[in-house]
């Protein structure tokens, strides 16, 4: 029966799993095995993984998983991929190694910069507010010197702050309204940081600005936090190629194929059902290279889907066409991404990965993510238009159904050369298991 329990966050390790499995679990020794099977054998590397966050009992393993033959701006890059379903590592390979051939991704930062906000209440004349705005900004900037100093230094900081009347959303609301640039890092703690000595200034100084009331003078802090949606921390990605270069390896022309396609992209761009879905395809490719890369796939994803209905629709993030004879498939996508702080520096894979990339810049990282997205699109739409989703998808899904049955190395090669050429399905795979299993027992 479930218990509460005080001060559990000051257990050691060992007593939390005590605790848990006896008062959770049937089998108390069976769940604790499970969860010391996966810590790691390095004590200090269990440790460091132990400390990302609290209460730790175990870990918590994802594949991790490499796109070979991604050709972006020239350079050719293997891109790690941490995730848990099926076929997605091998999409983006197969949609890689297409455009290998097709003269690769282009890709282009359009801008880096990144928001944050105060969030404030005041009930005086907003006249007076405006003045005492312009009377403290300079201040806001000044005090948080100590901050941004080493920032600076490597050319970024704060780039700008407004003062914005919400008043006819919620009465009495205003913000400041931040802008930033963190380069290398993502900036989260940074910004933060920022914003709250923004928020401390704003409120002192307030209290001898000589226009205020006594009324005025009190204004209050609702909060200080950055903004996880940067529609003005955009990348472009794009692939080109001439129209008959499409038909390759399909039953259509390349002609009859780049219409299907586009009218696919366009189903997105205007039926929000679909395009959740299509999206959600999108993110399969930059939530695994986020993840890999120790960054805020979250944040990613709010960041994302807001950008997807910034025209009062959720719509498609991809884009078709063709123009005289070029077909042309691109994405523009908000990423607010880093290579230094967080688990950057920490995360032995997270280093390793980065590693991988040729050590990116957050700019070059932003193309790196946005290209993986880019080619698990075009790869699922492929698929769509063509031979449909669940042939590859399913095939990949294989394998998990056999380990779910626990079927033998014997068993799990004779069953993938019998689906090389039958249907896939949960009951399919399970029938044709038993199926060799009885024959084997006579």
């Amino acid at each position: 029966m479930s218990k509460t329990i005080a001060g559990f966050s000051k257990l050691s390790k060992s007593k939390k799993i005590d605790w848990i499995v006896d008062t959770y679990f049937s089998n108390a020794e069976d769940a604790k095995a499970i969860l010391k099977q996966y810590w790691n054998t390095n004590d200090n590397l269990q440790q460091l993984h132990d400390e990302f966050i609290e209460n730790t009992i175990s870990n918590y393993y994802l594949p991790l998983g490499v796109a070979p033959n991604f050709l972006i701006n020239e350079t050719l890059y293997t891109i790690p991929m941490a995730i848990e379903e099926s076929s997605v590592v091998a999409a983006a390979s197969k949609a890689a190694k297409f455009w290998l051939e097709r003269g690769g991704f282009k890709t282009k930062v359009i801008s880096t910069t990144k928001i944050g906000q105060v969030h404030f209440i005041y009930k005086g004349d907003f006249e007076k507010l405006k003045q005492y705005f312009g009377y403290v900004k300079s201040k806001l900037i000044e005090d948080t010197e100590a901050i941004t100093k080493n920032m600076k230094k490597r050319g970024g900081g704060i780039l700008d702050i407004e003062l914005r009347d919400k008043t006819s959303d919620i009465d009495n609301y205003y913000q400041l309204h931040a802008s930033f640039e963190t380069l290398d890092a993502m900036g989260a703690n940074f910004i933060n940081s920022c914003l709250e000595q923004f928020a401390k200034t704003f409120k002192n100084e307030a209290l001898t600005f000589d226009l205020f009331s006594e009324s005025e003078q009190q204004i209050d802090i609702i909060m200080s936090i950055l903004s996880n949606y940067v529609p003005d921390c955009l990348v472009r990605a794009e692939v080109s190629c001439p129209v008959e270069e499409l038909g390759e390896g399909n039953n259509f022309s390349g002609k009859d194929f780049a219409n299907k396609f586009i009218q696919a992209v366009n189903i997105a761009e205007i039926e929000p059902y679909r395009a959740v879905t299509h999206n959600k395809g999108i993110m399969n490719g930059i939530d695994a290279v986020v993840l890999a890369t120790g960054n805020d796939f979250r944040a990613v994803e709010a960041g994302v889907h807001a950008y997807a209905s910034r025209k009062g629709r959720y719509s498609s993030l991809t884009h078709a066409k063709v123009e005289h004879g070029i077909f042309t498939f691109w994405m523009e996508i908000p990423l607010a991404l880093g290579t230094v702080g967080g688990l950057t520096g920490l995360h032995p894979l997270v280093k390793l990965a980065l590693e991988l990339l040729h050590k990116p810049s957050a700019k070059e990282l932003m193309q790196i993510v946005a290209v993986a997205g880019l080619a698990q699109n075009f790869a699922a739409l492929r698929s769509l238009t063509t031979t449909g989703i669940q042939q590859g998808h399913m095939k990949m899904h294989l394998m998990n159904i056999l380990n779910q049955f626990e079927a033998n190395a014997e068993e799990k090669l004779t069953l993938t050369e019998h689906f090389k050429n039958n249907t896939v399905t949960h009951s399919a795979v399970i029938e044709a298991l038993n199926k060799l299993r009885v024959s084997s027992e006579k």
